[in-house]
């Protein structure tokens, strides 16, 4: 059957929209993981700062996956029988990313609750015993992420252009329900930080338009978020 250039480029869109959620964990992983080492190599990080960036990240990669499990792999398992194997090799792959999440996240908790009720000095210590608690788990989220990615990605790039046409607005509320959310600056940031993602004006559009309004001044928090987070480098050169 002969497939309208419209619906090509729908598909090729769902696709772009789909690594634009992957860039974001990509690099937002990136940025926690980095800070997080240093923090536990003893530079300014600013500790507010980072616990309130882990956890948007814990935040957005769970409801991103939540997603996924729920509506766009069953809706794919449909569609393509086939392919199950695959696709379950990759439920489990979510299984311990969210494990990692957790440890993260005790982590992180750690570090807020000695932040907040603790005196100068005991914070201090505690911090940096957090810090070496959450680094490798950090690390372990980012190493989780690329390598889930790296996997899914071919996948997808396979199935999308064979979904039917009804199907396409079932797929891609299994890639954005829930996601998109929160954090603005970080979101935007991520999408520009060190080039723009693939399809970046296509994403953007979907922003709701003070969002879009506001860019530059969400741009200009983005970039004192990471200097806070004493993170230095472009985040696909870490």
């Amino acid at each position: 059957m002969k497939v309208s250039s419209a619906l090509r480029a729908e598909r090729s869109r769902i696709y772009d929209e789909l690594l634009a959620e992957h860039m974001i964990m990509r690099r937002g992983a990136a940025l926690v993981a980095v800070s997080f080492a240093n923090l536990a190599d003893g530079q300014p990080v600013d500790v507010k700062t980072l616990v309130s960036t882990s956890r948007w990240l814990i935040d957005y990669i769970t409801s991103h996956h939540g997603s996924e499990d729920e509506q766009l792999w069953p809706a794919l398992r449909d569609l393509f029988p086939t392919a199950v194997a695959e696709l379950d090799e990759m439920l489990v792959e979510h299984q311990a990313l969210d494990a990692e999440l957790h440890t993260l996240a005790r982590a992180v908790d750690a570090i807020d609750a000695r932040e907040v009720t603790g005196g100068r000095a005991e914070v201090l210590v505690v911090i940096g015993e957090a810090a070496m608690s959450g680094l490798p788990s950090a690390q372990r989220v980012r190493e989780i992420l690329a390598r889930h990615f790296d996997e899914e990605e071919p996948v997808l790039l396979e199935l999308f252009p064979q979904v039917p046409n009804a199907d396409l607005t079932r797929v891609r509320k299994g890639i954005f329900h829930g996601c998109f959310r929160g954090s603005p600056h970080l979101l935007l940031g991520l999408m520009e930080d060190p080039d723009r993602i693939p399809g970046y004006a296509a994403v953007l559009s979907a922003f709701p338009a003070s969002v879009r309004w506001l860019r530059p001044v969400l741009l200009a928090r983005y970039r004192s978020t990471k200097k806070a987070l004493a993170v230095t480098t472009y985040l696909d050169r870490i």
